[in-house]
């Protein structure tokens, strides 16, 4: 890996998926030695929970794992977000399509991808919305991202 990769998750309200996804992926920077050389944030399409740290559910079944979810929910900014961050990475459809709707003239298209797109033990199309949900759908959350991220981590490795 030669060159500062920087990454940004996103989901719906910044609460659940996206923070699951950036702390999975701290862990793995701090794992790989790479903290100079990954950085990682997230954010949502809705400022419904901004200033919030991740939903306690959440926070609840990832330090089970291992995992520290420090960020705040925060909303997407695509002035200062879009051209900073190489990899802005969604949940799911509906944050695709919003996120590519928010880039209107298609300048960071490429930079938009689905995180399932990185998964290599799962067949998962998207990662679920476990917020009106049990704990079964936070863990799965979880096994989901945890593939997604060590198949991101292999990738960026390999630049």
């Amino acid at each position: 890996m030669k060159k500062q990769s920087r990454l940004l998750f996103v989901c719906m309200g910044n609460i659940c998926r996206s923070p699951t996804a950036e702390g999975i992926m701290l862990h793995l920077i701090r794992k790989n030695g790479l903290e100079n050389l990954i950085e990682c944030d997230s954010a949502g399409t809705h400022g419904y929970h901004v200033g919030e740290p991740a939903d306690w559910r959440m926070l609840n079944h990832a330090q089970i794992r291992g995992y520290d979810l420090p960020s705040c929910s925060r909303k997407i900014h695509p002035a200062s977000d879009f051209p900073y961050y190489d990899w802005i990475l969604v949940m799911d459809d509906r944050n695709y399509q919003d996120v590519m709707d928010l880039d209107s003239f298609r300048e960071y298209a490429s930079k938009i991808r689905r995180i399932t797109d990185f998964c290599q033990m799962m067949k998962a199309n998207e990662v679920p919305d476990p917020y009106y949900s049990g704990d079964a759908s936070f863990e799965l959350v979880i096994d989901i991202l945890e593939d997604a991220c060590v198949g991101l981590m292999e990738r960026l490795k390999a630049q």
